[in-house]
């Protein structure tokens, strides 16, 4: 069988691989996109960050419009669901986005193969790929990027049905609301999905084994949103775990574990998000003498290269935040290192963000780990409460910090709860990024009313110059 020779070929069309794929073809490479999928995009825009924030966005105006309105003098009678539509919509919008990036391949002159792809054994500096769809094809290259991303992990005791026991994917595409979920996992996936069936009128219970929800947050941001949750309905078990399940004809029984106590919980779905795992599985990693880390992961070097010379690896398959954008960071420096640029990317610098209501945003160190490497800072809270245009939006919950060095004030960390949280961590990470002080923000001018004014005052609080507090 003839193959087809390639600069580059790129297996996997998600936020990593494509732009990869547009960055390497914008500097000179000729590439080749693979695809599992018969849409572009890979889980963020078809099963995960694009349709969960649509539902995100949709089910809080039916919550506001039902709970909010009437305090701003907004009358609206009954208010009646239409879900439906509103999964139509979601589903519009995927479909833009991943046509979109069908067009960018043919703008940027990037052929797409649509099939599952295998590594062959390495013939000298020549990789190889057999690609399998409806026809068999074989590709070659000098580089080959795997670019694969992760999928739900699935909990032994509790295999995924699709019907009963199910994934976040399964929870965007519900035909109805469950009259009552339960959610394993208070991590984002879990709180966000949690969030979007709790709006829509499902009661909402998420049992987490850690003692508190999103682990990797400030613990404040994290007490903060809990108690938001809770005062929309989401009933939160934390240091608690799902020891058994009966599924019923008509509900399904979950025994719950919490120091010991056992309790009974009945529910019409449970919803497992307990985290992802690297997608490598079908990648026949072991014929370029690859395997996976105690992490399920690839080791890479400066240049995302594997173990193996000529395999490169970035995203989810690799160490560091399963995000999107972290993803597509690695797609442009991993392409840019190719073609000889010394181009890195600030790991701390890239902003995480959970998009419940109110929504939970931060860069940089957290207090836990500037205690732990030893660096001494100061820390700068101002709370939304005290925000004229938060206020006015009637969205007051939530406050931001700024960790700063108590010399020179450069600022080491931003952490924050509240409205829109998922922009305001924009200036954030810019400011972060420059090595910028709470000084340059105390001398530069914020429009006023807006909500970024309680980052700057934050920052002003940090050497105890607030001028609101």
């Amino acid at each position: 069988m003839s193959e087809t020779k390639y600069d580059l070929i790129v297996i996997g069309a998600g936020p990593g691989g494509y732009v990869a794929a547009i960055r390497a073809t914008q500097l000179g490479f000729t590439v080749a996109l693979v695809e599992k999928r018969e849409t572009l995009g890979g889980v963020c825009l078809n099963e995960g960050c694009i349709p969960s924030k649509a539902l995100l966005e949709s089910s809080e105006h039916f919550a506001r419009t039902r709970h909010e309105l009437a305090e701003h003098g907004v009358d609206v009678g009954e208010v009646k669901l239409n879900l439906k539509q509103m999964m139509n919509r979601k589903e519009g919008i995927v479909s833009k986005l991943t046509g979109g990036i069908a067009g960018l391949m043919k703008k940027n002159k990037i052929k797409v193969y649509q099939g599952t792809a295998e590594l062959m054994a390495k013939d000298g500096d020549t990789c190889r790929v057999t690609i399998r769809a409806d026809k068999e094809q074989k590709l070659a290259a000098k580089h080959i990027l795997l670019a694969t991303g992760s999928e739900a992990i699935e909990l032994k005791h509790l295999p995924f049905d699709g019907q009963n026991i199910i994934n976040a994917r399964d929870a965007l595409s519900l035909t109805e609301v469950p009259e009552r979920l339960l959610v394993v996992g208070g991590g984002v996936i879990g709180l966000e999905m949690g969030s979007v069936w709790s709006r829509l009128g499902s009661q909402v219970t998420v049992v987490e084994m850690l003692p508190q929800i999103l682990p990797q947050t400030d613990p404040q941001v994290a007490q903060t949103l809990q108690r938001s949750l809770k005062k929309q309905g989401l009933d939160v078990r934390l240091k608690t775990r799902l020891e058994k399940v009966d599924v019923g004809d008509n509900a399904i029984t979950a025994i719950l574990n919490a120091d010991d106590k056992q309790e009974e919980v009945v529910c019409d779905k449970i919803l497992v998000a307990a985290g992802r795992r690297a997608r490598t599985d079908e990648l026949n990693l072991e014929a370029v003498d690859l395997t996976p880390n105690k992490s399920g992961q690839l080791d890479i070097d400066e240049n995302f290269q594997t173990n193996t010379k000529g395999i490169y690896a970035i995203g989810d398959l690799v160490a560091g935040p399963m995000l999107a954008h972290k993803a597509s960071d690695e797609g442009v420096v991993f392409a840019e290192r190719l073609a000889g640029q010394k181009t890195t990317i600030n790991y701390p610098g890239i902003p995480a963000v959970t998009y419940t209501w109110p929504e939970v945003a931060s860069v940089g160190h957290t207090e836990d780990q500037l205690k732990e490497q030893g660096i001494d800072f100061k820390a700068g809270k101002f709370f939304f409460s005290a925000n004229g245009r938060a206020l006015c939006s009637g969205m007051s919950d939530g406050f931001i910090k700024v960790l700063a060095t108590p010399d020179s004030g450069r600022i080491l960390g931003v952490h924050m709860v509240g409205p829109h949280a998922s922009e305001l961590i924009a200036p954030a990470a810019t400011v972060y990024a420059f090595a910028g002080s709470v000084h340059d923000l105390a001398v530069t001018s914020f429009a006023h009313p807006t909500l970024s004014e309680v980052f700057k005052e934050a920052a002003l609080a940090v050497n105890k110059e607030a001028i609101h507090s």
